[in-house]
């Protein structure tokens, strides 16, 4: 059954939660007429492929309340994060698309659910000139190679932030990639959405 149920085989979700996840994902697929917010072809699964799967992110950490998701696209998983988060004080999410009409859909969908969302329609790069709040999290999800997650999260990380970033199957030589420039105190965990992917934990970025 792909409904918001399958969201709680990855995290606890109150019915309110659920109420706002369907929001999510009923806007999502008006808006997809329009605009292609996801691959058409993974619409049918669309409770698993994109919702449960990007739940995982705060299961990797769940006590952190401040986000920032980069590329945050249709809102997978910083979206996802900022519902589930929607009734912990104190909590935000930053999420950064440069798209403008993603960023539109993003507006909408927080501005629907009250999710504690802000939405940055600009280059992950200018956000990150002028951003220096501390956070807890990091994430991102189908965005770029690793190496440069890496580079983009350097700075939250060294301010104590632990980047999250969900890998498919070419996890390891993302990774091999990675660590020539980088020394990295990471934690992989077996996705639990799709077990040749990895969700790649990472607490220390220091350049070689």
């Amino acid at each position: 059954m792909d409904d918001a149920t399958v969201v709680e085989a990855i995290v606890p979700v109150s019915r309110e939660t659920r109420d706002r996840l369907q929001i999510h994902v009923d806007l999502l697929r008006k808006w997809q007429k329009s605009q292609n917010l996801v691959a058409p072809s993974t619409l049918p699964e669309i409770w698993w492929r994109h919702v449960a799967d990007s739940a995982q992110t705060l299961a990797v950490l769940p006590t952190a309340k401040r986000w920032i998701d980069f590329g945050s696209g249709a809102g997978f998983p910083g979206l996802v994060t900022a519902i589930l988060l929607a009734e912990t004080p104190g909590a935000a999410v930053h999420l950064v698309e440069s798209n403008r009409g993603k960023a539109a859909f993003l507006r909408t969908v927080a501005r629907e659910t009250g999710a504690p969302a802000i939405v940055h329609a600009e280059r992950i790069e200018t956000f990150d000139a002028g951003f220096s709040e501390p956070v807890d999290g990091v994430s991102a999800r189908a965005l770029a190679p690793l190496s440069n997650l890496v580079r983009v999260a350097a700075p939250h990380v060294a301010r104590g932030a632990v980047a999250v970033f969900h890998k498919g199957r070419d996890f390891a030589a993302e990774i091999r990639e990675a660590t020539l420039s980088w020394d990295l105190d990471l934690v992989e965990q077996v996705s639990r959405i799709d077990p040749a992917g990895r969700l790649i934990s990472i607490r220390r970025i220091v350049p070689k």
